[in-house]
């Protein structure tokens, strides 16, 4: 057995660990730098200013407030006449 050969077969060995390791690192920096720009991207700011002059965004707060209304004019109607009453009731 030479010992020049045991020597480069054990450098070799090490060389080899050495690029595994590094491999592996390399592998666990980039899945974390994916990981954070999937993050950031989830998590962008929304202009509030543009969001104030949608117009969808405005149709749908009317069409709740209005839903709102009618259903506090119902209830205020039940209450006058007594059916609230009778429906609670009801429902015990």
């Amino acid at each position: 057995m030479d010992p020049d050969s045991v020597k480069s077969t054990l450098s070799h060995l090490a060389f080899g660990n050495v690029m595994a390791a590094a491999a592996r690192d390399y592998q666990k920096d980039l899945l974390a730098q994916e990981k954070a720009q999937s993050s950031a991207s989830a998590n962008e700011e929304v202009d509030l200013d543009e969001l104030m002059d949608d117009p969808e965004l405005e149709k749908l707060h009317a069409d709740r407030i209005a839903a709102l209304k009618k259903e506090a004019e119902k209830r205020e109607s039940m209450k006058s006449t007594g059916r609230l009453l009778k429906e609670i009731s009801w429902v015990k």
